[in-house]
């Protein structure tokens, strides 16, 4: 039975919007930014992205990938048979290196084979390269030749914007001091960020009343940030 006055939340799909002029640009990400939009002026054809879950390098890559006209592919999916058709694109965005197995000869020839064909490719993960798992001495060379672009920890003003993106993507309408209020309340992180979201929007679904500063308080943890909350 549920609760009197509390309504079934329901996992609706969340349609971030990815384009350029969606992107919130901060310290801890603009050099990254400028660099993805300074392409195809880049130092060489290989470049790794990193940053933490939720930090906004997908939405990162996303942008190149319009402006590049770059295939999008897990590095997960890439084996031997794939190599080819990938390597006759302008250019390619291999996503999450560090997420699961990987087919290390096979992007090892995709690296290479873009290399001498003049293409592009832009690598992301959430680790270093060396904390990709890659065990292949050739191929952790060429990435470690790459340049390499940090998504660093958002600053306050960055994470409040971030904040009210995600609230946005959600369709919820909320007032300044719940922004403050949850900024406060939670890690300096965008993966934080992401999950406080997602906590008050099915709360509020489920008490059928919009986002406000006592229910964010019910339901979001000190966190040891102080006590400026």
């Amino acid at each position: 039975m549920l609760e009197r006055g509390r309504q079934l939340a329901f996992d609706l799909p969340v349609r971030p919007q990815l384009g350029i002029e969606d992107f919130l640009v901060g310290l801890s990400n603009e050099s990254a930014f400028d660099t993805i939009v300074r392409w195809p002026d880049w130092p060489g054809p290989l470049m790794h992205l990193r940053g933490a879950r939720g930090s906004g390098k997908s939405h990162l890559a996303a942008i190149w990938a319009e402006r590049a006209g770059a295939e999008t592919v897990a590095a997960g999916d890439v084996g031997r048979a794939a190599v080819p058709a990938l390597a006759a694109q302008p250019a390619i965005v291999l996503e999450d290196l560090d997420r699961g197995p990987v087919d290390e000869p096979a992007l090892f020839h995709l690296v290479n084979l873009v290399r001498e064909r003049g293409g592009s490719l832009l690598v992301t993960s959430a680790a270093a390269v060396d904390g990709c798992g890659l065990v292949l001495p050739d191929l952790l060379s060429r990435l470690r030749l790459a340049p390499s672009l940090a998504i660093d920890p958002p600053d306050d003003d960055l994470l409040r914007a971030v904040l009210v993106k995600l609230f946005v993507d959600r369709q919820l309408v909320v007032d300044a001091s719940v922004v403050s209020f949850v900024a406060a309340r939670i890690e300096r992180s965008f993966e934080a960020a992401a999950a406080a979201v997602a906590r008050l929007d099915r709360e509020a679904l489920s008490r059928g009343r919009r986002v406000t500063r006592p229910m964010a308080a019910d339901i979001l943890p000190q966190d040891g940030r102080g006590d400026e909350a």
